[in-house]
């Protein structure tokens, strides 16, 4: 669908920030390949940038030092070592749905096999803990959480965390937790699965989102268990060997010297959201959770006689791109994502032409 759009299309499609990293870790990267660090590095990572990464989350787990971190070439990459160390044929994961959709493929790439959890609209795309009763069984070895969610927006406060958390410790399982837009909050302060007190637990992350750096392609992966971090390291020896050298030094400035980079991007990501919810909410048929998280909303659309891919296409017709909810699995039907990494201006003029593309559908 991306390529069917026009040049004039308004491109609500894209989860990717409108923004640059910050110019210090680019002059960083500069630096760093003309000073030679063009050459394999450690497959764990660079030691100062693994370290300052265990010391950022010092307020939830004051133990963690180097060893409990692993520098990944994305967070893709990240989830993909996680699934090679745990998963054996026949096992099963348990996946969100609506889903990025990279979780299922990476499962059944590793021999596994995805079962998918339901995240309701109603329930602000949290899931039920009895919905979760209902799936596991004694083939299952993981379950997959992903909040600020990727693609509803979706999010869980302290007590609907610790009931998940809970349910992995009562069932065994390992807990996997993708937190790539931790630092992309509104309205609270983010509330993470590390530190809970269950080290069965392994977190995924990124600095693609929060710190605008997609195409440099790093993330890390974190555990408080340290046997399974050697697991995980093997894994990523075996996919890719090491992340990239000079980048690992550009992150590292980045994080000593911009560390406040993502909440400037984060207050400007806010007031898109209030403008996206509310021009949403205001159009007859659209039902619009406002998110706490991310930058994605996941409105529910009815138009009679049509799904969500239909509707996509209309709107495309329409001058805007967004993603139709079946995207991310079949419990996205009637669903539309809405990626707000655009302009204000941009997002006034499209949601303009998702109004006027709506109204006539109605009619």
């Amino acid at each position: 669908m991306f390529d069917m759009a026009g040049e004039d299309a308004v491109q609500f499609g894209l989860g990717e920030p409108d923004f640059q990293p910050p110019d210090l870790a680019i002059e960083a990267f500069t630096r760093a390949m003309r000073e030679g660090r063009n050459k394999y590095t450690t497959t764990a990572g660079l030691p100062p940038l693994r370290q300052k990464i265990a010391e950022m989350w010092h307020h939830l787990v004051p133990t963690l030092d180097e060893s409990n971190v692993c520098i990944t070439m994305s967070g893709t990459n990240a989830l993909l070592d996680i699934f090679l160390a745990i998963v054996n044929p026949g096992d099963k994961v348990m996946i969100p749905e609506p889903y990025f959709p990279l979780y299922p493929p990476d499962v059944v790439i590793c021999g596994g096999t995805p079962t998918f959890y339901p995240c309701k609209f109603e329930n602000g795309f949290v899931p039920s803990i009895s919905d979760l009763e209902e799936i596991v069984d004694s083939d299952t070895v993981a379950i997959l959480y992903n909040f600020p969610s990727n693609p509803t927006g979706g999010n869980v406060n302290e007590e609907q965390r610790d009931q998940l958390v809970d349910f992995a410790r009562k069932n065994d399982l390992w807990l996997i937790s993708d937190e790539v837009y931790d630092r992309i909050v509104y309205d609270g302060p983010h509330v993470s699965f590390l530190g809970t007190g269950y080290d069965k637990m392994v977190m995924v992350q990124s600095f693609s989102k929060t710190f605008a750096m997609t195409g440099w392609r790093i993330g890390y992966l974190l555990s408080p268990d340290k046997d399974f971090m050697g697991e995980l390291t093997k894994m990523q020896y075996y996919v890719t060997a090491c992340s990239n050298d000079a980048m690992q030094h550009a992150v590292l400035e980045a994080l000593e010297k911009n560390p406040e980079y993502p909440e400037e991007m984060c207050a400007e990501f806010k007031s898109r959201r209030d403008l996206i919810c509310g021009r949403l909410n205001a159009m007859p048929g659209v039902t619009c959770h406002v998110p706490t998280g991310a930058f994605y909303v996941f409105p529910k659309i009815e138009v009679p006689g049509m799904n969500s891919e239909e509707i996509a296409l209309k709107l495309l017709e329409g001058g805007v791109l967004c993603s139709p909810g079946t995207a991310f699995g079949s419990a996205g039907e009637g669903h539309l994502r809405f990626a707000y990494t655009i302009g204000r201006e941009d997002i006034s003029r499209g949601m303009d032409r998702v109004e006027s593309v709506l109204s006539k559908l109605i009619d």
